[in-house]
């Protein structure tokens, strides 16, 4: 019993920590009628529902099919690498950073390891990390905190949209360069594919992508979240009942414990004032730094109690998700993968790290020449 506790707690530490600090919380700030409105109920609501539906998609194949049809096409290892990196950008900016990673990194180790290059595949997979993290940034619905920051500050779509462009577009030519960096040489095969993926039903495929615009229809403000609640789980229910198994429980749970949290300190005023004070010298720079201790979406939650500025909190969480491996806990679903093919003297996380930094203080750079 012990073990599995201890097995849960690293596992999902973000929960653990999240639970205990909301519940020490409580001891300062009394439960009362409060409480029910620290949450917000239409972050949770399309979370939840994409959650669903993404995960639908995911169990009917849709992916694996298109990404083995198009690296069906590809036998050049570079050209390989750079269509794992390119997928993993576009995918993230809807499918989210850490779906779009459990998806194509199983994939993506299946293909690279007929090319019997290990660190060709060790750079590949870190690229694709990169990329899903830095391809999300561009869309409320890339990555979880994008989706509470854009909720929370009532961000217009364009505007969101508008704010990350420069980020994404300076990101992906960063990204096809590096490729090319760390592919210096080539080889090739008659296929990389070795696994044929089955089409999707084209009645669910149809089905499952209605419910995704709805979804879409719901973070733009044209249907209410609740409308949108309903439509998912009655039609998820009736069609694939199955897919509330790929619901991230654990997400869902960590906002409920950071809500309580926010809300509380918001409620204790010299820690209000205090964090208030030390946050406004530099948005941007404190949510950075923040993410590479606790990740970036914990970051965005809890900073954006003691800040208005809700862009400038966009753009530090996005870029706070590069750096270490837990500034986005996504990184840890390839860093796992990894770790189970992994051999003596390589060095993952120095790589890892290194071109994080690199790609971090590009973009860090070019948020300093934005502002002027």
């Amino acid at each position: 019993m012990k073990e599995r506790i201890v097995k849960l707690i690293k596992n999902d530490s973000i929960l653990f920590i999240s639970g205990i600090l909301a519940i020490v919380s409580c001891f300062f700030v009394h439960p009362d009628r409060e409480y029910i409105g620290y949450i917000n109920f239409h972050v949770m609501a399309i979370l939840f529902s994409l959650m669903l539906v993404v995960g639908a998609l995911i169990r009917i194949g849709t992916f694996d099919y298109l990404t083995e049809k198009l690296l069906g096409k590809v036998s050049s290892e570079r050209y390989v690498s750079l269509l794992l990196v390119i997928l993993s950008f576009f995918m993230s900016m809807l499918l989210t950073n850490d779906v779009t990673l459990v998806t194509l990194v199983p994939f993506a180790v299946n293909v690279l390891k007929a090319y019997k290059d290990r660190r060709r595949t060790m750079f590949t997979l870190i690229l694709m990390t990169v990329s899903a993290n830095l391809g999300s940034m561009l869309t409320p619905i890339g990555n979880p905190q994008n989706l509470y920051l854009y909720t929370n500050y009532h961000i217009a779509l364009p505007d969101f949209i508008m704010l990350m462009l420069p980020y994404s577009a300076v990101s992906l030519l960063l990204l096809i360069v590096s490729v090319f960096i760390l592919n210096v040489t080539d080889k090739t095969l008659d296929t990389a594919v070795t696994k044929k993926a089955d089409a999707p039903k084209p009645l669910l495929l149809g089905v499952y992508s209605i419910l995704f615009i709805v979804c879409l229809l719901t973070v733009s403000g044209i249907l209410h979240y609740l409308i949108m609640l309903g439509i998912v789980i009655i039609t998820i229910l009736i069609a694939d009942k199955g897919s509330f198994k790929n619901v991230d429980y654990g997400l869902l749970i960590t906002f409920l414990f950071f809500f309580v949290l926010i809300g509380n300190l918001g409620r204790i005023p010299v820690i209000h004032e205090t964090l208030s004070f030390i946050i406004e010298k530099n948005v941007t720079l404190t949510a950075i730094l923040a993410s590479q201790i606790i990740s970036n979406v914990p970051a965005a939650m809890l900073l954006s109690a003691f800040t208005d500025k809700g862009e400038l909190l966009v753009v530090g969480t996005n870029l706070g998700g590069l750096g270490t491996l837990i500034a986005s806990m996504a990184s840890l679903i390839t860093y796992k993968f990894y770790n189970k093919i992994k051999k003596k003297g390589e060095h993952y996380l120095l790589a890892f790290t290194v071109i994080n930094v690199i790609f971090l203080m590009v973009l860090l750079g070019l948020s300093l020449i934005l502002k002027l």
